[in-house]
């Protein structure tokens, strides 16, 4: 036990060396974040072609340094740090290696270093996707692979971890359903890495020219198990913290573990390739392939999630509806501690990952309207809802937990911290809605200039299009402002915090008391006299009716969507 620290408040065990190791990969994530906010002004501002604020050869560098770093590092880092919790700390073991869970966290810092270093020198502006035949600079491919291998070396010894765990006995029965989600991510990661290496070690290779050749067809098909499969990581990652909070903040328990766990299973079998929609278009793809990934294995994904959708909301409402929250469809889901960013920032993230991020991948996955979306600036608006608003957000909402349990500390400028999640996530929806709708009308993904001007061939946008970026524009300064809410709170309260108490109670840096009198409300007289009427009512109906009416809400606009879609692409080829 002396290398062991008890959490007064959550009874969390925390051996030391994970411990640091949590504390080092979130807190490089959190700066990797930082620079990709920063970079994200210059992006939005420049594709607000009112603004257009920044020079071409800049504007490139600077989207391939917000793209690797906000969807690479950042993440990936930050989901190091949810591995060893996940492992060494829910389990209430010691971490396996130690010394080698250090050498992969120092081999992703150097690989990130020097990966940034490539791209801010200007000769690397090939963008995340790094498509060939552009050729960056070969430290940018050495810091991507260095990057990867010290990722997966961390991903080993989670999975030696979990070997300790099993071994020591220190646990019960089957892993905790947020451990089980972690191991998803993990098994994905290691395909997502797999597919790294297979491509950009011989594109390494071919920027100091030891190849002559690669086949770029080729590049894409392989290179997108990298990339696409990654995002598939961040799901499952950020799915895990989602039972992690319905279980912390509301003592929910899944309503089904075994439905919860088989729907991980779904993912690890057809998520990272059932997504592929970024290669539905390539002439090089075969038929077979595209009408499997894009029918079969992408509803099984979808169910997946699906799956997930219900049971955590509905969870929460079992466990609201047995505190007494009981009048009516939605008093659980009023009665949430709203002024919580933990929970406002996860209920935020629920909403717009699926009802925007899931709805919108659908429909990119279906082959006939694919082409119709195909490399305009709906595919960015889509991953910005499930990663930034899904992901990013989820992350955000977990690390104000983590303050107080992981670093005892108080949060500084908990007012800041309350309004986080409403601004960030308000303004990324503004900018994901807004540029939906211009990629319904083919506005590009990447180019520079919507005017083009200069160009042989010029073309013109409606004009609504340019109002559409305007107004997304305005919607991602927001969301960068949001951003700079959730440095100055967690970089402030590293540095400014005030220690907590030995027992502090687990969220005291914002709720003023414990968390089982400030959230469960277990202290109010009337719950618990009510609680045995509660148990009787209980089952007399559906256990979650409001979470099957949200559910219902989601189907049915999915369905409108849908439709609205198969419209445009009847008009983009009219019959008759």
């Amino acid at each position: 036990m002396a290398e062991f620290r008890v959490c007064p408040d959550s009874g969390f065990y925390f051996h030391k060396s994970a411990e640091s190791l949590m504390k080092v990969n979130a807190v490089v994530g959190i700066v990797a974040l930082l620079v990709a906010g920063l970079l994200a002004l210059g992006v939005v501002l420049t594709r607000w072609q009112e603004v257009h604020w920044l020079p071409a050869d800049t504007f490139y560098m600077v989207l391939t340094a917000h793209g690797i770093n906000a969807l690479i590092f950042w993440i990936i880092f930050f989901e190091m740090a949810v591995l060893h919790f996940a492992s060494s700390t829910l389990l209430r073991c010691r971490i396996a290696t130690p010394k080698w869970a250090w050498a992969g966290f120092f081999l992703m810092l150097i690989g990130a270093v020097m990966n940034n270093v490539a791209v801010f020198s200007g000769a690397s502006s090939v963008m995340m996707t790094s498509y060939v035949p552009m050729q960056a600079e070969p430290h940018f491919y050495l810091g991507i692979i260095l990057f990867a291998v010290g990722a997966l070396i961390q991903v080993f010894v989670f999975f030696g971890t979990l070997v300790v765990a099993q071994q020591e006995k220190t646990y019960d029965g089957s892993v905790p359903l947020v451990t089980f989600g972690a191991i998803t991510a993990a098994i994905i990661a290691v395909f997502t890495i797999a597919s790294g290496a297979i491509i950009l070690i011989p594109t390494f290779l071919w920027s100091i020219g030891y190849v002559s050749h690669i086949d770029a067809e080729m590049y894409r098909v392989i290179w997108w198990g990298l990339g696409h499969s990654s995002q598939q990581i961040n799901v499952a990652a950020h799915i895990s913290i989602w039972y992690l909070v319905a279980g912390v903040l509301f003592g929910a328990r899944p309503m089904s573990e075994k439905v919860s766990r088989f729907a991980f299973l779904l993912y690890i079998f057809f998520l990272q390739l059932a997504s592929a929609h970024h290669i539905l278009v390539d002439p090089g793809i075969s038929t077979e392939w595209k009408i499997f990934n894009t029918s079969y294995a992408m509803y099984l994904a979808v169910l997946a999630s699906m799956i997930h959708g219900l049971t955590i909301p509905g969870a929460i409402e079992v466990a609201q509806r047995g505190k007494g929250y009981t009048k009516g469809l939605f008093e659980w889901l009023r009665k949430a501690p709203w002024g919580n960013p933990v929970w406002s920032g996860v209920a935020i993230s629920v909403v717009t990952f699926g009802f925007i991020g899931g709805i919108t991948g659908v429909v990119m996955g279906t082959e006939q309207i694919n082409l119709i979306i195909h490399n305009t600036i709906y595919v960015p608006a889509h991953f910005h809802a499930t990663v930034v608003t899904g992901t990013t957000l989820t992350f955000m909402a977990i690390t104000y937990l983590l303050i107080p349990v992981l670093f005892r500390r108080q949060l500084f400028l908990p007012w800041v911290a309350k309004m986080q999640p409403y601004v960030f996530g308000g303004g990324m929806t503004i900018l994901i809605l807004f540029m939906l709708g211009a990629g319904t009308m083919g506005v590009s993904r990447r180019h520079w200039d919507m005017d083009f001007a200069g160009a042989a061939m010029a073309f013109e946008y409606p004009a609504i299009a340019y109002t559409l970026m305007a107004v997304g524009a305005i919607g991602g300064v927001l969301g960068v402002v949001g951003g700079g809410m959730f440095l100055a709170v967690a970089v402030g309260s590293l540095l400014f915090g005030k220690k907590l108490e030995p027992s502090a109670g687990i969220l005291e840096s914002f709720a003023g008391k414990p968390l089982a009198a400030s959230v469960y409300n277990i202290d109010k007289p009337e719950v618990l006299a009510m609680a045995p009427k509660l148990k009787e009512e209980h089952h007399k109906g559906f256990e979650a009716p409001g979470t099957f009416i949200l559910a219902m809400l989601l189907l049915v606009t999915f369905v409108v969507y849908y439709f609205i879609n198969w419209k445009y692409l009847a008009s983009v080829w009219p019959l008759g």
